[in-house]
């Protein structure tokens, strides 16, 4: 079967993928998820067993899967506080290379490092 599954804390299952909010609780600052790595962390299952990854195609549209994903477990509260937007891009890009390192394939990750922001 084509996929795979991580916790926030990098324990691989088989099913499905899912892209977690750990590194998001820390850099946007929810303080008591932060101090207990046991907490449970915000997650999005991502399916992508109908995907074929030795395509482009499917790599592109898991791709486009995963960035959803990530723009759903990457929130902030108030998009007035620039800081708190720069920690949700921050996290985004963090958790898309997470879910692509999991899901292990070479073309989603050459998929990654060409749309990666340069800076």
């Amino acid at each position: 079967m084509n996929s795979t599954t991580f916790s926030p804390h990098g324990k691989r299952y088989s099913l499905f993928t899912a892209l977690t909010a750990g590194l998001a609780i820390g850099v946007c600052g929810a303080a008591a998820h932060a101090a207990d790595p046991g907490a449970s962390a915000p997650a999005v299952t991502v399916a992508y067993h109908d995907l074929n990854l030795a395509t482009d195609a499917g790599n592109t549209a898991l791709y486009a899967r995963l960035e959803k994903a990530a723009a759903k477990v990457c929130v902030v509260a108030d998009v007035r506080d620039l800081a708190a937007l720069a920690a949700r891009a921050s996290c985004e890009q963090q958790a898309l290379e997470r879910a692509v390192r999991a899901v292990g394939s070479p073309r989603l990750a050459a998929l990654l490092n060409t749309r990666a922001p340069q800076g």
